[in-house]
């Protein structure tokens, strides 16, 4: 890793971010014996980059040895709770046995400072070169095809025949080069997250583990977020513990409570309390999340370039399943093979950069995205039953379900099913809501 480089016209790519798209990238195609430049912004590769804590990593392992990598835990656990602004919970939890044996589920919490350090490393160990406390402010362009980038280096312009634009969610450069549109408020949600530090005895009494296994806690209903479509999450790592939440920016802005505000509610409600109590903050930060699905898709390929990860806006986010990192690597994966194939063949337009697109949309990642693309607009318009009337009605349902008093169980029974009836609409409207969201667990 270096902040100095020799700019002298010999890259064959840039890559703009060294996130996991951009990284990934960048590895193929130096293992591909392309000259890559990467231009990091940041002091170092994942300083700038949030996540929540989960890292999937089915591509990753074909393209690195994934026991050196410097994670955290296994999920060997996941849970669901809906939590209701009474300081009820209601919840399911997963712990397949199978998830202790390797690979694990390929799912792990990380630290994205270290873990993208690394990955970085895995890159310039290949042949890339990085150069990091460095902004590309545009695209250089010639006759309408982009040739290079221009950084806030002084003679900060750089050449090259094709350009990947893994800037993640935030991607002024593909905007500002009308790339792609600015994203619509509602098409992008709010994150903030708080980092604790505990001993490590602390946190596997807390969540039940032991050696490297780890869990990942998922909350929803106006207990966790309010009455805002989103959710919050809890991942304990080996001395640390994180914490955050996820809401539409539209509802943050439409709102008269801060993001900050949200978090802490979700922090002291009654079933959160007990769990992140204590500790130091060793971390606080925010970020966005682009939730818009195929349809907001940018063009991933043009004259000279090619869109990855987030700023293409590849996130799964419906709330059963939260993924990014695993697409984001996935299109980084395909944009490196499409960029070297088509530098082999002498051309860089867009058709000849076009396989990229057509490996993405062939893979899992749109596959995945086509799939739930209908669930945001559909939460959006049940969002009083999913996050007030849904977690109220289960509360109730449970306490009404194991009272212990002098009336029988039958009774019991009768009166909580009528709790869920009458949330639903009776019987016709259970029907009705069972049709409408069978799709999220197919």
């Amino acid at each position: 890793m270096t902040d100095e480089a020799n700019y002298d016209g010999a890259f064959d790519a840039i890559v703009v971010g060294a996130g996991l798209a951009g990284t990934a990238a960048a590895l193929t195609m130096a293992r591909r014996d392309l000259d890559v430049l990467v231009i990091e912004r940041g002091t170092a590769p994942g300083t700038k980059n949030v996540f929540g804590g989960v890292m999937y990593t089915p591509t990753l392992r074909e393209l690195v040895d994934v026991e050196d990598a410097p994670t955290e835990r296994y999920v060997a656990e996941k849970r669901y709770g809906i939590l209701s602004d009474d300081g009820d919970e209601t919840a399911v939890t997963m712990r397949p046995q199978a998830w202790n044996d390797a690979p694990h589920n390929d799912s792990f919490t990380v630290i994205r400072r270290r873990f993208d350090e690394w990955f970085a490393e895995q890159a310039v160990d290949a042949g890339a070169t990085l150069v990091t406390e460095t902004t590309v402010t545009d695209l250089l362009k010639e006759n309408g095809t982009i040739v290079g980038v221009q950084t806030d280096r002084p003679n900060g312009a750089i050449e090259a025949p094709v350009v990947v634009l893994a800037e993640g969610a935030n991607s002024l450069v593909s905007e500002g080069a009308d790339l792609k549109r600015t994203d619509d408020r509602k098409d992008v949600a709010v994150a903030v997250k708080e980092v604790r530090k505990f001993d490590r005895d602390v946190i596997e009494e807390r969540f039940r583990l032991s050696g490297d296994a780890g869990a990942a806690y998922h909350y929803f209903g106006d207990g966790a977020v309010g009455d805002t479509v989103g959710g919050g999450y809890i991942y304990p790592n080996k001395r640390t513990i994180s914490i955050g939440v996820a809401y539409r920016i539209e509802d943050a802005a439409t709102r008269n409570r801060s993001p900050e505000d949200v978090l802490n509610d979700f922090k002291h409600h009654p079933a959160i309390a007990p769990l992140v109590r204590g500790g130091n903050m060793v971390e606080y930060s925010a970020h966005a999340i682009p939730e818009g699905g195929v349809d907001a898709m940018p063009d991933l390929v043009h004259d000279g370039a090619v869109i990855a990860g987030d700023a293409a806006g590849m996130v799964l986010n419906n709330g059963i399943h939260l993924e990014g990192t695993n697409m984001a690597i996935e299109s980084g994966y395909h944009a490196g093979d499409a960029v070297a194939d088509a530098i082999e063949q002498g051309r860089t337009n867009a058709r000849a950069l076009a396989p990229y697109e057509e490996n993405v949309r062939n893979s899992f990642v749109v596959e995945n995205l086509e799939h739930y693309d209908f669930f945001h607009e559909l939460i959006a318009d049940d969002r009083d039953f999913l996050f007030e009337d849904l977690p109220r009605a289960l509360a109730d349902a449970q306490r009404e379900y194991f009272r212990m008093d002098k009336t029988s169980k039958d009774e019991h029974v009768s009166r909580a099913k009528a709790r869920m009836l009458d949330a639903t609409g009776g019987w016709f409207g259970a029907a009705k809501k069972a049709w409408k969201y069978r799709k999220v667990l197919s």
